[in-house]
């Protein structure tokens, strides 16, 4: 479909982060994505891990452009996106895995921390969680890139901002989860797991 919406960013970055799931993701059945954006994401981890159940949602706006790359893979494994806001009600299902990329430093400060809090309801008492994306640590720009990046960012709105790894691990504990592993990958980005504490 020639409608479709692409990332590029999501082309490149696709391998490294499944490499990561394969192992973390092993014994999980259903996993809820957070922010699924154009699914390029979903239907490439989808197929290349057919146990699981890869649950897509997305903000109303963008669920047209993400049926476009799920209808077109038509992959037994994705079920219908759902319409999701972080602020607002969340699926009454619960999942054992929680996948995100790209996505806590365009929200709000304020709406991260309710995706953290609305975790423990919508997951089970041993689910993983997997957060993809740039991160700051100990308050520092990891690398002049990010810098420039989160510069763009708050230009582009005040709101949005790369988030301190600390400052997320408080909201994890918080939320019942404990950092297992922050693996450094391409592009000064980090994929960030987390295990939930019985």
């Amino acid at each position: 479909m020639s409608d479709k919406p692409f990332s590029a960013a999501c082309e490149r970055n696709r391998d490294p982060i499944l490499a990561v799931l394969r192992d973390w993701f092993a014994d999980r059945r259903r996993v809820l994505e957070i922010g699924s954006g154009t699914g390029q994401h979903a239907v490439h981890f989808a197929a290349a891990l057919p146990q699981l159940v890869w649950q897509t949602s997305e903000r109303t706006e963008h669920l047209p452009g993400l049926r476009a790359w799920l209808d077109e893979a038509a992959l037994p494994n994705t079920p219908a996106p759902l319409a999701l806001d972080v602020g607002e009600a969340w699926p009454r299902e619960s999942y054992d895995a929680v996948f995100s990329a790209n996505t806590l430093h365009i929200l709000s400060w304020p709406e991260v921390e309710m995706l953290f809090a609305a975790l423990p309801a919508a997951t089970t008492l041993d689910a993983r969680l997997a957060i993809y994306g740039p991160f700051n640590i100990g308050g520092r720009h990891t690398s002049d890139s990010n810098a420039a990046f989160d510069a763009t960012l708050k230009a582009r709105a005040a709101h949005m901002g790369i988030r301190d790894t600390a400052a997320i691990d408080v909201l994890a504990g918080k939320a019942g989860f404990d950092l297992a592993d922050d693996l450094a990958l391409p592009a000064n980005n980090r994929l960030r797991l987390w295990r939930r504490m019985r």
